[in-house]
């Protein structure tokens, strides 16, 4: 992208972040007279409601990332640079990154959300997140894998152990992932491996609390179990994790569950460039932040999306949530306009539309407008938003393809193991198989979308 905003006389506003929440900060920044530096660690905006699908051979990283510069071509003010953010100097107004140093007038920090394992270092170690892409090819490769290395076996208990998903989180994140996994041994797999008694298989969900979904009315988390249990995933509710090893989960109840397979989507926490700024944190290492969206005590810095805490007017914090984060840019971007002019900056409030989570095919669940809806009409609204949101009219033309194709073949297009696994490694536990990288691990660098 060649730089457009070399006039030094105009304010200089640096975005971190080209998630959801940054992404729209620098578009509503875009016809006013401010220089903007935008600044991630990756080259691409990613799509991650639908990484679950990339995980579960539905589609390809390249349908649901689109390159920044792409995105952003058209907009004159703006200049996209790839690189790390290491530190934030709030005292000298300025960013130390990969780069070098950048120095801002207005900072915007969208830093998004990594997995959060509770302290549990043997999941660091074992089990495989589900927040960028190669974490999502890193599970596709290792949940395939586990099909060849399955034919391969005498042992049926050893079988057994690696025919085991286990997902754990009852939220979107997790239910989708469970739902995705079960058609894809139940419609796709069984077709690929019919030597294997695919009867076998087991996804099994596990939430450490008595619901799915807390997030919907509790009818809908009932209804999502409901669904889920007919597509063959066992929930176990109530079931916290206390330890994994690579080949077997300990829960705190004592009981045991033999795996090789182990998928975390039981929470996240915000970024790490985040967690060391020096202000108070709330839950999940979020920034406490004013209801103008600005860093109390550094009136030119604003944190929105996962990195930022705020409560709604009932007391409740803000949800980790793709449209709060898009809100919120926008709000963040207003507030400095507002700022440059002279004006009063204004308080921020989320317009909630309502929330969905898919179950899988023809299965959904959504509270929109107040109406609860479950089923086929939930699932085609989810079909259509996702859709829509989108960015790109090929991804969404190709996701479509994609879409229609496993509705009416039965197929998932994506089965390919790549890289392949080394060649005589045996049965080993995830975290022993460098080809498959398992994701988790991957936590201790900060991530710079939201």
């Amino acid at each position: 992208m060649k730089r457009h905003n070399s006039n030094t006389t105009h304010p200089h506003i640096v975005i971190v972040g080209a998630g959801f929440g940054g992404l729209r900060a620098a578009r509503a920044l875009a016809s006013a007279p401010v220089r903007v530096t935008l600044i991630d660690r990756r080259n691409y905006h990613l799509f991650q409601p639908l990484l679950y699908q990339v995980a579960s051979a539905g589609l390809t990283p390249e349908e649901i990332a689109y390159p920044i510069r792409s995105i952003l071509r058209r907009q004159r003010n703006l200049t996209f640079m790839l690189a790390e953010v290491y530190r934030v100097d709030l005292k000298d107004h300025q960013l130390f990154t990969s780069a070098g140093a950048i120095p801002y007038d207005y900072l915007i920090l969208a830093a998004g959300s990594v997995t959060n394992t509770f302290g549990l270092s043997s999941i660091t170690q074992h089990a495989y997140g589900l927040k960028d892409i190669d974490e999502a090819l890193a599970i596709r490769n290792h949940v395939l894998s586990r099909f060849e290395l399955a034919t391969q076996q005498t042992d049926p208990k050893l079988r057994q152990t690696m025919l085991t998903f286990v997902v754990v989180g009852g939220g979107p994140t997790g239910v989708e992932c469970a739902g995705a996994l079960a058609e894809l041994i139940r419609l796709v797999l069984r077709k690929d491996y019919p030597d294997l008694m695919l009867s076998q298989a087991r996804v099994i969900l596990l939430e450490a609390t008595d619901r799915l979904l807390s997030h919907l009315p509790p009818d809908l988390g009932q209804a999502a179990q409901r669904a889920l249990r007919q597509k063959g995933v066992e929930v176990w509710l109530g079931a916290q994790v206390q330890d994994y090893d690579g080949q077997c989960v300990k829960l705190t109840d004592g009981r045991a569950l033999p795996t090789q397979t182990l998928i975390w989507a039981a929470g996240v926490q915000a970024a790490e460039l985040i967690q060391n700024l020096p202000v108070t944190l709330g839950a999940q290492k979020r920034v406490r932040v004013l209801p103008t969206l600005q860093l109390p005590g550094y009136p030119r810095v604003f944190v929105i999306g996962d990195a930022a805490y705020l409560e709604d007017e009932g007391g409740r914090p803000l949800p980790m949530m793709a449209p709060v984060a898009m809100q919120q840019g926008e709000h963040a971007a207003r507030n400095i306009l507002h700022n440059l002019q002279g004006h009063p900056l204004q308080p921020f409030r989320y317009r909630d539309l309502g929330s969905m989570a898919t179950i899988g095919r023809n299965q959904a669940v959504a509270a929109l407008f107040g109406l609860h809806l479950k089923g086929w009409i939930a699932w085609l609204i989810w079909l259509f938003v996702h859709l829509m949101q989108l960015v790109g009219f090929r991804n969404r033309l190709v996701v479509l393809i994609n879409w229609a194709w496993e509705y009416f073949r039965y197929e998932r297009a994506a089965r390919l193991i790549y890289p392949p696994p080394q060649a005589h490694q045996g049965i080993p536990s995830t975290a022993s198989q460098p080809s498959e990288t398992p994701s988790v691990a991957s936590l201790a660098a900060p991530h710079i979308h939201s």
